[in-house]
């Protein structure tokens, strides 16, 4: 069976791991890429991962400073498929590179685009770094507090760059399968700010609520500040210095966790009903001391093998990322592959970014350099077809058996692109709209979805579900193993229904190895895969105690470090990985299974050290200060507020010294040159301190970053002022309004692509079962069966009760 794209071409203009990686996804499942690198190479090719971004490309030395280089460009793009680039919108103007001009020549021709801030904008200028990105939509200042000081925190995951580089690799794939119908290209836009809105799950929504009426959430439990880690996510001590990290979010994973560590005695006692949450909060610290000591009387080991015998408990060991190799679920289901590279020798990296069954993708051979000859064929122009009316997925129709977040959030994301999603929820909904008041938390993970909430276990219930299927192009699910079959729904039940289905199963392990049955939650692949252990600051800091003040003071560090992250990290790589089966099911004729899992979408968010070979770079830590990397890729204060100084090319550094004013570091012999600022990276700092002391933190952004200096307030608004209020934000539509049916008009997080002729969707949030009557109706059940469905509790919809405004 040939791969999902084989026979696409793809153009990779551009620099850098985060184009490198979406172009890495598309080489691996079939697509022919040459990446076209300045004289002297890409100048990110230090770092650690390029064996990973840059295998199956050829690559091609083009000087697009040059008439001839340019020239040879556009000739490669004339016959191309796929052009990637990262050249800022005007220069690829000016250079003959846009995508007007290129459209010109090949209308077949899908155009991506990555920048730092989006197309326009006060920020569209600004230099496109993760770090300055984080720092200047309120990452950083979200993490104030985690570290032992005052002011913002480096946030230490690349969640923007990861998120931006699986939306440039689905937002193509989207235009490719439109092509497939149309026969016309079109323009996709992604940047590194979009790639930062999976990661507020709540608080811009939250904030505009608040804004309303405030008093209404004066009794919310799950929004209480200052109460330490919950019960249920709680990093917990061993007796042999460890640290474990539980993810026991619903009731019944916390109940399992209780019975497993010998603590079910509670449920005796009328202090302990209901969720944690809920318990009086003396009654709640008492029980932490015992969680504490508890765990402290078997090693972590010993623990494990307990919580794995029981099956219902979700934990796993705080790691860095290089263990996270050696994983055996990681390892046996594909995610850890091993080639030779030139010059390297055996590389142990990332393997294919998911499991597609029938059209599975490889791991392709190391970088080659291109021959001079243009590598493909023009492309034969036929006939314009139908072009979507609506996004690049109108016409396909997803079904969702999903809750809580990565599954749910990365189905949205494919709602967005105009799919019409179908969310099946139990009667009384997905457990996560039950946390938060208002629904709030789970709004976010159900924007442009239908809801019809059932009985998936009654007769009438399945009946109405085949019917669903029947009429579907993709069923996705976050079940474990063999519940889906039990409820009717696996993926030869689904088959039998819809012969040529995609089918995508997302659950925390994957299939194929020892934890294939285990659950999981967002802490667990959070600490397993390193990042949580990166955000605290180093492995240092999950250290051995038996003091129960210590101990609540490293839980809280480790807790507070390991956010919600790991969830949006997969959702991203479910819409990728649907899509790339999607293109699959038009290209071949081919329906299939595909496997997501948490722990390898994590190892994808976590590729700049998730990769081992000799001489490899140690991953840079920032430290238990949190301040940063390096001398010029940190955090400073200023003489007033904290900025986010980003300077790592020669020629930036030149030119932050200049426009500072410092010209006295480039005349010390320290600071002269890259490898001895790396020597000297303690006094570069103490100098660049000095002279960022000098201004305040506004004033340095708008000296510096205007001119593509990176350079930018860290301590300025939140995330969720910074979404709502920031004119950036406002000007490139990353919010928009919507009518909701319980916050009437309200805003939503935008989209993660822009696509040039088949805009987006993005819908409001529905609430469960919001459309169970339009559903039903649209089946052929009559007014009286409906009601008849109603009665008998087979389907259910959950009552609106709009969000109570402020009194005037």
């Amino acid at each position: 069976m040939p791969a999902p794209l084989d026979g696409i071409s793809v153009l990779d203009l551009s620099l850098g791991p985060v184009a490198g990686v979406a172009t890495m996804v598309l080489a691996d499942f079939g697509a022919d890429v040459v990446r076209v690198t300045p004289p002297g190479g890409d100048p990110f090719a230090a770092l650690a991962n390029v064996p990973a971004w840059l295998r199956g490309k050829r690559l091609f030395e083009a000087d697009l400073h040059t008439a001839a280089g340019r020239e040879r460009v556009a000739e490669f793009a004339a016959a191309a498929d796929v052009l990637l680039t990262t050249l800022p919108p005007a220069r690829a103007a000016a250079w003959g590179l846009g995508p007007e001009t290129l459209a010109k020549a090949n209308p077949r021709l899908v155009y991506c685009r990555i920048t730092g801030w989006g197309p326009r904008g006060p920020y569209a200028a600004y230099p496109a770094y993760e770090g300055l990105v984080a720092a200047k939509s309120g990452r950083m200042q979200a993490f104030a507090g985690l570290p032992p000081r005052e002011g913002p925190a480096y946030a230490a995951v690349q969640v923007a760059s990861h998120a931006a580089s699986q939306s440039a690799a689905s937002g193509i794939l989207a235009a490719l399968y439109e092509r497939e119908s149309s026969g016309l290209g079109q323009t996709v836009e992604t940047s590194l700010l979009q790639g930062m809105l999976p990661y507020d799950l709540l608080a811009m929504l939250r904030t505009h609520l608040l804004r309303r009426n405030g008093e209404a959430f004066a009794t919310d439990p799950m929004l209480l500040a200052g109460r330490g880690p919950t019960l249920n996510y709680h990093p917990l001590p061993t007796k042999d210095g460890k640290w474990l990290q539980m993810g026991n979010l619903l009731q019944h994973l916390f109940d399992n966790y209780v019975s497993a560590v010998d603590l079910a005695e509670i449920y005796g006692d009328p202090r302990y009903e209901g969720p944690p949450a809920s318990w009086d909060e003396a009654v709640r610290e008492e029980f932490r001391d015992r969680m504490f000591r508890r765990m402290l009387d078997h090693t972590a080991a010993e623990w494990m093998e307990t919580f794995v015998e029981n099956g219902g408990v979700a934990a796993t060991q705080y790691r860095s990322t290089q263990a996270a190799l050696d994983d055996p679920d990681l390892v046996l289901n594909g995610h850890v592959t091993e080639q030779t590279v030139p010059g390297l020798g055996p590389v142990r990296q990332l393997g294919p970014l998911a499991a597609l069954r029938e059209t599975p993708g490889v791991a392709a051979t190391p970088a080659i350099m291109a021959s001079e000859a243009a590598p493909w064929k023009a492309p034969v122009l036929r006939s314009i077809g139908r072009q979507a009316e609506g996004g690049p997925l109108a016409g396909v129709t997803i079904v969702e058996f999903a809750t809580v977040i990565a599954a749910p959030l990365g189905v949205s994301i494919l709602g967005d692109l105009g799919a019409r999603v179908i969310k099946v929820e139990p009667v009384g909904g997905d457990p996560y709209r039950g946390l938060g008041m208002f629904g709030i938390m789970a709004s976010k993970t159900n924007v442009s979805k239908e809801s019809i909430a059932l009985d998936l276990k009654s007769p009438e219930g399945r009946q109405i579900v085949e019917q669903i299927i029947s009429r579907a192009d993709i069923v996705i699910h976050n079940y474990r193993p063999g519940v889906p079959e039990r409820l009717g729904i696996g993926y030869e039940q689904c088959k039998a229904l819809r012969p040529e289905i995609v089918y995508v199963s997302v659950n925390g392990y994957g299939p194929d190895g020892p934890g294939a049955h285990r659950p999981s939650t967002h802490p667990i692949p959070g600490a397993a895969l390193g990042g949580a252990l990166l955000q605290a600051g180093g492995p240092e800091v999950a250290r051995a105690s038996t003091e129960i003040p210590e101990l609540r003071s490293i839980a809280n560090t480790l807790f507070r470090a390991n956010e919600a992250n790991p969830d949006p990290n997969t959702s991203v790589v479910v819409a990728t990985s649907t899509l790339l089966a999607l293109v699959a099911r038009r290209r071949l004729g081919v329906g299939q299974q595909v496997f997501v899992d948490m722990l390898g979408a994590n190892a994808w968010a976590n590729g700049d050290d998730f990769i081992s070979y000799a001489g490899k770079p140690e991953r840079p830590a920032p430290g238990p200060d949190l301040l940063g990397l390096r001398a010029t890729y940190r955090l400073y204060q200023a003489a007033e507020g904290w900025v986010f100084l980003a300077l790592p090319q020669e020629s930036e550094f030149a030119a932050f010294c200049a426009a500072a004013g410092a010209e006295r570091l480039l005349a010390d012999a320290r600071f002269q040159t890259a490898e001895a600022r790396t020597s000297n990276d303690s006094a570069l700092a103490e100098a660049l301190s000095a002279v960022l002391g000098t201004r305040t933190a506004d004033e340095w952004e708008l000296v510096l970053a205007p001119n593509g200096i990176g350079c930018v307030r860290a301590d300025g608004a939140m995330p969720g002022e910074f979404w709502l209020d920031d004119r950036h934000v406002l000007e490139n539509g990353f919010v928009v309004p919507v009518r909701h049916a319980r916050y009437g008009d309200s805003p939503r997080w935008g989209t993660l692509t822009r696509y040039g002729r088949t805009p987006e969707q993005p819908g409001p949030g529905c609430l469960a079962g919001d459309h169970t009557d339009a559903i039903l109706e649209e089946l052929g059940y009559s007014g009286d069966a409906v009601a008849r469905l109603r009665g008998s509790s087979v389907v259910w919809s959950e009552p609106v009760a709009p969000f109570p405004e402020a009194e005037a």
